[in-house]
């Protein structure tokens, strides 16, 4: 019989699609399962010192982005940084890896990293925005030249220091072409009264 499938051949092609299927839906259950253990994984910022030297997520709500010294930024979780007992730290040659991290103000995140302990607090130095994971998506990138400080308007004139003008275009001044000195006549080193 022409055009007859084979039985064996039906019930096989049966039992692979059976496991493609099986398979596609153990991954997507522990996708689901992973991403679903990151978020009750994380802990609030006040217990962050109970997991110094583990890798773990904290999660809280950003109230400050300053910048301290050396051009390093920290996400402060509390009004007062000084009683917060946790932050988080970009250093400056991160930021621009990072993003602009003042967007994150007022906004909860979730950060995972490294529980440090500094100055008596808990800390996780930001490096990547891949550490944010969804809040990364808040952030955007920094140009080459940018920093933390507010831009300056267009018309800002540093050299009158806040007085905002353009100025005016000066063309540089031309050098004085100095004339070269001659040189003298060469002068003998042997003395001409001796022998």
């Amino acid at each position: 019989m022409e055009g007859a499938i084979d039985p064996a051949l039906v019930r096989l092609m049966h039992l692979s699609c059976l496991r493609s299927l099986l398979k596609a839906a153990l991954l997507a259950a522990a996708i689901s399962t992973a991403s679903h253990a990151s978020a009750t994984d994380c802990v609030p910022f006040a217990e962050a010192r109970h997991h110094l030297g583990k890798t773990q997520c904290v999660t809280g709500t950003v109230v400050h982005v300053k910048e301290g010294n050396s051009g390093v930024t920290f996400l402060d979780f509390c009004e007062n940084y000084e009683t917060c007992p946790f932050v988080v730290v970009v250093f400056q040659g991160d930021l621009r890896r990072v993003g602009d991290v003042r967007r994150l103000t007022g906004r909860a995140i979730e950060i995972k990293g490294t529980v440090e302990e500094y100055d008596g607090r808990a800390e996780i130095i930001l490096r990547h925005p891949q550490q944010l994971g969804d809040s990364a998506s808040l952030l955007s990138p920094l140009s080459k030249d940018a920093a933390l400080a507010p831009s300056l308007p267009g018309d800002y004139d540093v050299e009158r220091r806040g007085h905002y003008s353009a100025g005016k275009l000066k063309h540089p001044k031309k050098t004085k072409a100095t004339a070269k000195k001659k040189q003298g006549a060469p002068v003998s080193v042997e003395d001409p009264n001796q022998p």
